[in-house]
C-alpha cells in the first residue's frame, strides 16, 4: 500500500504549529509522511520579548540558530520528520527574487513528491508579507514542480518532475480568529503606513474541515517549543472552554485546486480522492 505524503510550507519557524499544528499531528499519527518546508528562521523576531537591538537579544544570526532548533523540537512533537529550513530572511521575503524562491519550494516538492500541499491563503492570514509570499511562491511552485522542461537555477541536482494532486490554503473561520485574538491580541501588519488585519473566512467559503481536538495537547506542546516566542502565546492555555474549542477543535482550509476531487460538499480529510 503506497505511502501517503503531506508537505506544510510556511514562512517562519512557529507558523506550522499555530498554524497548522493539529493537522499535521492528526496525519502523521496515521502514518502519513509529513514534511514542513520553512522559509526563514525568523531572524528579525524578539528574544523573550526583546526586540532586535535589544542588549538581552542574541542578534539575528543567534536567534536564527536558536529558532531553526525550536522549530526542529515542534516538528518532532507533531510527528514530523522531514524539516526543510531555506535561506530568507525575516521580514523580507516578499522582496526574495522570485523565480529563485519558487525553485528552492520546487525542489523541495520534487524530492518529497508530496500529494497535498497545505501553505497561507493568499492574504497571509492577517496580512503578514512574508505570508503573502510564501502562498504566492508555493502556489507558482506547483506548477513549476510539475513542469517537465523546468531546471532549478544552479542545482546540481535534477530531480523528476511531480504533479502535487491538491493544494489547501488555512482558511481561519470568525471561531478561530476569536480565541486568539482573546488570548493575544488584535493581529495586524503595518504595511506602507496601511493596517492591515485578519479577515475571517465566511463558513461558506470553507471546502475542508479537519478534526483535531483529540491533537491539541501535542500542538501545545509543539508550540512551547517555540521558547523564544512562548511569552506571547502562553495565554493560549488557559483559555474558556469555548475559545479552546475555536483554537484546537478543528482546522479550516480551502481546496486551492484539485485534480482527484470537487464539488460543495464539504470534506473532513485532505486526501479525499486520493485515498
Amino acid at each position: 500500500m503506497r505511502v501517503l505524503k503531506l508537505m506544510g510550507v510556511f514562512a517562519h519557524p512557529d507558523d506550522e504549529s499555530l498554524g497548522a499544528g493539529g493537522t499535521l499531528a492528526k496525519y502523521a499519527s496515521e502514518g502519513v509522511e509529513v514534511a514542513i518546508v520553512t522559509a526563514t528562521r525568523g531572524d528579525a523576531g524578539r528574544f523573550h520579548g526583546h526586540r532586535p537591538g535589544d542588549p538581552q537579544h542574541p542578534g539575528p544570526l543567534e536567534l536564527a540558530r536558536i529558532r531553526e532548533g525550536e522549530l526542529r523540537a515542534a516538528a518532532s512533537e507533531l510527528g514530523v520528520r522531514d524539516v526543510s529550513c531555506l535561506d530568507y530572511h525575516d521580514q523580507q521575503l516578499d522582496r526574495a527574487n522570485p523565480r529563485q524562491a519558487v525553485a528552492d519550494i520546487a525542489w523541495h516538492v520534487r524530492r518529497q513528491r508530496p500529494d497535498v500541499v497545505v501553505t497561507f491563503a493568499p492574504d497571509g492570514a492577517y496580512g503578514h508579507p512574508d505570508h503573502v509570499a510564501i502562498s504566492q511562491f508555493t502556489t507558482a511552485a506547483m506548477v513549476t514542480a510539475a513542469d517537465s522542461g523546468f531546471v532549478a537555477p544552479g542545482s546540481q541536482d535534477a530531480l523528476p518532475p511531480h504533479v502535487v494532486s491538491k493544494l489547501y490554503y488555512m482558511a481561519w473561520p470568525s471561531s478561530t480568529w476569536a480565541a486568539y485574538e482573546h488570548a493575544i491580541q488584535k493581529l495586524v501588519s503595518i504595511v506602507d503606513g496601511v493596517e492591515r488585519q485578519a479577515t475571517p473566512w465566511p463558513d461558506w467559503a470553507i471546502t475542508t474541515v479537519i478534526d483535531t481536538r483529540k491533537f491539541w495537547p501535542a500542538v501545545w506542546r509543539a508550540v512551547s517549543c517555540h521558547q523564544t516566542q512562548v511569552a506571547a502565546y502562553q495565554a493560549l492555555k488557559d483559555l474558556s472552554p469555548q475559545h479552546h474549542e475555536g483554537v484546537w477543535g478543528s482546522q479550516s482550509f480551502y481546496r486551492a485546486y484539485s485534480n482527484v476531487n470537487g464539488g460543495r460538499a464539504r470534506e473532513t480529510d485532505l486526501f479525499e480522492g486520493i485515498r
